[in-house]
């Protein structure tokens, strides 16, 4: 048995609610966690559809990349179908937890894999999100193979473990996850102290690398639509210079494009790019990419994977499934 909480908290140590953007309804908008999962379902979309796939499936819990509520609900009734949902899901508890752009700015996270997908290297962040103080653990009399035990544990951690010495064990990971650290060196019966650091570590949204080698825009286009198996996209070209440096943001960020002109990318890709929008790229010089918003999709498999994994390591006796519907609204003729 495990509950929703304890569940979500393993979520959190990757993925927390405090890496999320201002404002950005993250975390439990359905529902309760404070009961027994036993079928947890990961989606990028809450609709009606996926809706009835849960109750069919007997899921307890959703997670999505996307907020179900993200703008004020103003009538709960059946017969829209967009407030139907909220009703279905209460009416067969079904919890719902969302991780919407603290997805996309942990490191390895969404944006990083769709750098791994379309051979972007050397990455940075497109624009600083968060600057965070770090922590350091002190482990006096620390047994053989506790620093190996603690990093695989901890592997997904946000903010990562740095081992600064083994004699005596220290350790470096963000101020936030201190508690989380402190209480799985309590539960080993392991004497841990922390201090503050001086040092910090930065996160970001988007993306900024490398393509080994230049391509043209049209030939670099193709391996995007390649890459996250289109029918098509829209390019918006601009001075018909080579791409080298490529700059990417998940979901719709458009507004993120003077970050990519700052980071000197050749090449823009964000989805829901307007038609205005397109006409001050190419003023600027800078092409673009919109491969649409539904290439998020990219999060689902990725994120079941993960979660076996953890509960495996932890012992939940959880069955992890992804979502199987198609949300994507738009197709190409």
């Amino acid at each position: 048995m495990v509950l929703g909480s304890t569940f979500m908290s393993r979520f959190e140590e990757y993925c927390p609610q405090w890496l999320a953007e201002e404002k950005d309804p993250v975390g439990l908008q359905i529902g309760t966690l404070d009961k027994e999962v036993k079928r947890v379902m990961m989606t990028l979309d809450v609709r009606p559809e996926v809706v009835a796939e849960a109750i069919a499936k007997k899921i307890d819990l959703v997670i999505a990349k996307h907020p179900p509520i993200f703008r004020p609900v103003h009538t709960l009734t059946t017969e829209d179908p967009q407030t139907k949902m909220y009703i279905d899901l209460i009416q067969h508890d079904i919890a719902v937890y969302t991780a919407h752009t603290n997805m996309d700015i942990i490191h390895d996270g969404l944006n990083d894999w769709f750098c791994e997908d379309l051979s972007i290297q050397e990455t940075t962040y497109l624009k600083a999100t968060h600057i965070l103080p770090m922590a350091i653990f002190t482990i006096i009399d620390a047994p053989e193979r506790f620093a190996t035990q603690l990093t695989m544990r901890f592997k997904d951690l946000a903010g990562g473990i740095e081992i600064l010495d083994t004699k005596p064990l220290k350790f470096a990971v963000l101020e936030k996850q201190v508690a989380v650290i402190q209480q799985w060196c309590d539960r080993q019966g392991i004497l841990a102290t922390s201090e503050k650091s001086p040092q910090t570590q930065t996160f970001g949204i988007g993306r900024v690398g490398t393509l080994t080698t230049p391509k043209s825009l049209d030939a670099f286009a193709a391996d995007v639509k390649q890459a996250f198996h289109l029918d098509g996209l829209r390019v918006v070209p601009a001075n018909n210079q080579m791409i080298r440096t490529v700059a990417i943001c998940g979901g719709s960020g458009g507004s993120l494009y003077p970050n990519a002109l700052e980071k000197q990318a050749d090449v823009y890709i964000t989805g829901d790019l307007y038609y205005h929008t397109a006409h001050d790229l190419q003023a600027l010089g800078l092409a673009a990419i919109d491969p649409g918003h539904h290439i998020e999709e990219r999060c689902i498999l990725t994120f079941v994977q993960k979660m076996i994994e953890w509960s495996q390591v932890d012992g939940f006796a959880v069955d992890v499934v992804a979502s199987t519907v198609n949300t994507n609204p738009f197709y190409f003729k």
